[in-house]
């Protein structure tokens, strides 16, 4: 399931008014140039006229006094787009700097919601994010008449590892279990660390019990797959409580805890699973 809680939508917004300022300078500067180009014609028709014959040495002292009053308006041209490129230059470096800026804004915004709705440890969606598609799930399963499980799982004897080998075996091994758990289970459903050893399960949209009780033998067999591990190999076992709604509840606190006490009957039973009475 892809709902997420924490998920927002951060929009742009540019400034506009240095560039609005830089779009007028730069249309003064244009209207300079056309001007400079309309005289620079004007003294080009003169010079041919000279070059013709026709009162050459006024012609001449003319078409000079006009070239120098177009070169020192070219040259103001050249002075301001100077000037605009340079603000242009500033421009583009303050809105890189922005970007840069939105860039880790992002990234950090991401890295903060991924850090509220998920257990630091093993990577899984966390209890809150669990609940939230728990309610997610619910509010399909009624509007459409589905069928959902909620599992709930620990494991056998965990404390003596921690105790035997130290927490970085641990570690590991709740690293190795919940990478097991994504892999034998669904896209729509969601594996969740609940805290400890123990781990949660929604299980979205399925047929029968005999599709519930197929996944929970997979599961049960896929963590009993011997640990390689620093210190060597070890089995894990897990026990599964499981829960079905609407039989065993209708909200997600009443899912949670049939599943739980379902899990301590299949402790107590060593059965592996066992399904809420």
């Amino acid at each position: 399931m892809k709902n997420n809680p924490g998920s927002t939508t951060t929009g742009r917004i540019l400034p506009v008014t240095s560039m609005t300022r830089l779009l007028g300078q730069s249309e003064h500067v244009k209207d300079l140039v056309e001007e400079c180009a309309e005289e620079l014609s004007s003294v080009n028709t003169v010079l041919k006229e000279e070059a013709a014959g026709h009162n050459q040495q006024s012609g001449i002292d003319y078409a000079l006094e006009k070239s120098e009053a177009i070169e020192g308006k070219v040259q103001e041209a050249a002075d301001k787009l100077t000037v605009v490129n340079q603000a242009l230059q500033v421009e583009v470096e303050v809105r890189h700097m922005l970007d840069q800026r939105l860039t880790m804004v992002t990234q950090e915004e991401a890295v903060a919601r991924h850090a509220a709705f998920h257990d630091p440890l093993t990577g899984l969606p966390n209890r809150a994010l669990f609940d939230n598609r728990v309610e997610h799930g619910l509010a399909q399963a009624k509007r459409y008449g589905w069928t959902l499980a909620v599992m709930f799982m620990d494991l056998d004897d965990f404390k003596q590892i921690n105790d035997v080998y130290g927490h970085d075996v641990g570690d590991a091994v709740l690293k190795t279990v919940a990478e097991r758990l994504k892999h034998n289970t669904r896209e729509a459903d969601t594996v969740s660390r609940h805290g400890g050893d123990e781990f949660l399960c929604l299980m979205m949209k399925f047929g029968d019990v005999r599709d519930i009780n197929f996944i929970a033998e997979k599961i049960a067999n896929a963590i009993q797959v011997p640990c390689q591990l620093s210190t060597g190999e070890l089995i894990i076992k897990p026990s599964i409580g499981i829960s079905i709604f609407p039989k065993d509840g209708i909200t997600g606190f009443d899912l949670v805890k049939s599943a739980d006490q379902a899990m301590y009957e299949a402790k107590r039973n060593k059965s592996g699973y066992a399904f809420a009475q």
